[in-house]
């Protein structure tokens, strides 16, 4: 196959042993390939991974280069910044320590970190903070914060600017602390906890918070708005909010775990299926933990306002979910994630088995990827 300029593909097909109804094909591969083009020329893009599974079936769709430097070509196991994608992992964590008996999702983070008792987060549960609800973070931390010991500090002083569970603030200092609190109550570092609880025993072999010197020649450069190159640039709260670096691979096995085609350990799929819990609405939005889900089929529309500008800069009243709804199969759940440098978005659905991944080297509008992976899922019915 020959294309111009930096676009090149490779296809590659796997089978996870599931009986097969999918409906891809050579046409469907084409018309992947020709949503993909215009994607990547209309914002830049120098390499793009996708994957999409079909009732059990992987296919892989890669495109340019994972550095215009080095020119090497983007491959299905090429390392990208995944942003807040991340999120879904810690809250992964989250629940896989309640499955085992060591924290409570419905406790305040102060019963794990004793240093804030007395603070104003004695009010906010962990479901609050996996649900963007705690009552007002702010986007992002401080750029002054450098030290634990500020950071605590920080969350000590922290003043909620509405109720618990009343507003959806999208913030990564609330994700952050979830983060924190769970490594606390599993009594290790945050990084060996989801290597040891999460990443390995999932099979993610290729999925890493530090990429290992083994695998830096497959960690992609991302690009900025001015095309300069750039990776993220840790803070604080870096590894449990938008840390990970993963591949096209790695992440589809993560999507297929979610859709039941993976066996996993008893405590490793409650947490799966208790992250898919949901417990505020907005809109035709459902929070659960990280994880939004909408009705299938969703229309377009909402999902590129629900997953845009507004909702990650404005609060938004919520309405609670009593009792919280339990994991749905006829439903749309998803997750966008950024770096300067990066874009990903992930999204599948239970009831049709099928799911996709998308990964770029740069941070492109939200709403042109879920354009591209409704566009692709469309296809397939």
């Amino acid at each position: 196959m020959r294309l111009t300029g930096l676009l090149a593909i490779s296809l590659s097909l796997t089978f996870a042993g599931i009986p097969q109804a999918n409906a891809a094909g050579p046409d469907f591969d084409a018309r992947v390939r020709k949503a993909a083009e215009a994607v990547m020329r209309e914002h830049g893009i120098a390499g793009l991974a996708i994957g999409v599974t079909d009732h059990g079936e992987q296919r892989f769709y890669n495109f340019g280069v994972a550095s215009k430097a080095t020119r090497l070509p983007v491959t299905s196991d090429t390392l990208f910044e995944i942003g807040s994608v991340s999120k879904t992992f810690t809250a992964t964590l989250a629940a896989f320590a309640q499955a085992a008996g060591k924290l409570s999702l419905s406790e305040s983070p102060a019963r794990y970190m004793p240093e804030l008792r007395g603070s104003a987060l004695d009010k906010v549960t962990l479901i609050n903070l996996a649900t963007h609800t705690a009552g007002g973070f702010p986007l992002q931390l401080p750029d002054t914060l450098e030290t634990p010991a500020q950071l605590t500090g920080y969350y000590k002083a922290w003043q909620p600017q509405y109720p618990a569970g009343s507003q959806r603030s999208y913030a990564n200092p609330s994700v952050g602390l979830l983060g924190i609190a769970t490594a606390r109550a599993l009594g290790i570092p945050f990084k060996t906890a989801m290597q040891r609880n999460v990443f390995a025993p999932m099979g993610l072999s290729n999925t890493h918070i530090d990429v290992p010197v083994t695998r830096q020649g497959y960690y992609a450069q991302g690009y900025d708005k001015d095309d300069a190159p750039v990776r993220v640039n840790p803070g604080v709260v870096a590894d449990e909010a938008y840390g990970v670096k993963t591949s096209s691979r790695d992440l589809l096995r993560f999507v297929q775990a979610q859709l039941g085609q993976v066996r996993l350990g008893a405590k490793l799929q409650a947490a799966l299926d208790a992250t898919r819990t949901g417990y505020y609405k907005v809109g035709p939005m459902t929070q659960d933990l990280i994880w939004e889900q909408y009705a299938y089929p969703p229309r377009l529309q909402d999902l590129q306002e629900y997953n845009g500008g507004r909702m990650i800069q404005q609060s938004q009243a919520v309405t609670a979910i009593v009792p919280p709804l339990p994991p749905q199969q006829n439903v749309w759940l998803n997750k966008t994630g950024a770096t300067a440098g990066f874009g990903a978005y992930v999204a599948f659905v239970p009831s049709q088995q099928r799911g996709i991944v998308l990964l770029a080297n740069r941070n492109y509008p939200n709403e042109a990827r879920v354009k591209l992976a409704y566009d692709i899922l469309s296809r397939l019915d």
